[in-house]
């Protein structure tokens, strides 16, 4: 039952930030895609969302966003490099692990994460992943990783209006990396970074046929 409650107060708070269009600053802008960031209420870092368009239908993106082990996710997301099923607490919620590899020329070590999943959709037709960090007995943190710290995040993949081949894409992170990082290195790598998720996302549903 934690494990569903943690989950269902990581959906209602990523919902909460989806509806919320005050407060944001914007950071980043490269063509379509957008990222703001505003301080996070969780822990002493940032939230980030991301905005951007995808050219094609929202059941088509959710292929590639959709959080599974073997799934499209990891042959195109470049921060993503493993991802583990760990335990199934419903048909929509589950224990995942997912390894990620250096980034920032190698400042920034791999890292691995432990989160509990939801996987939602709403009467607007939107299809949502929603996670946050939790402990499981059977992933302890492990050497050569240093376990990071996702607090509430996740996708939307949300119908546009009169244009049924395209999709909003909704991203929240607000992560805790933990180790010894300069602040200045992780408030410049996670706007960049969310960026090349964009542009990634689209080339790759060009590419993929699914």
């Amino acid at each position: 039952m934690e494990y569903t409650e943690a989950a269902t107060a990581a959906a209602d708070k990523l919902l909460s930030y989806s509806k919320d269009q005050a407060a944001w600053n914007l950071c980043r802008k490269t063509g379509d895609v957008a990222v703001y960031w505003r301080p996070s209420t969780e822990f002493t870092g940032n939230l980030y969302k991301g905005e951007g368009l995808v050219a094609a239908k929202p059941e088509h993106v959710w292929e590639f966003l959709k959080p599974e082990p073997g799934g499209l996710r990891v042959k195109w997301d470049k921060n993503v490099k493993d991802f583990q099923l760990l335990e199934t607490i419903t048909d929509d919620i589950t224990i995942c692990r997912t390894v990620t590899p250096s980034a920032a020329m190698g400042i920034i070590s791999p890292r691995d994460f432990v989160d509990v999943v939801m996987i939602k959709r709403y009467e607007d037709g939107s299809i949502t992943s929603n996670a946050t960090n939790v402990e499981h007995p059977s992933c302890p943190p492990q050497h050569p990783y240093v376990r990071g710290f996702n607090h509430s995040c996740g996708c939307f993949c949300v119908p546009v209006p009169g244009e049924p081949e395209k999709t909003q894409v909704l991203s929240f992170f607000q992560t805790d990396l933990s180790g010894y990082l300069p602040k200045s290195v992780v408030e410049s790598f996670f706007p960049y970074s969310m960026t090349q998720f964009y542009n990634n996302l689209s080339k790759a549903v060009k590419a993929f046929n699914v």
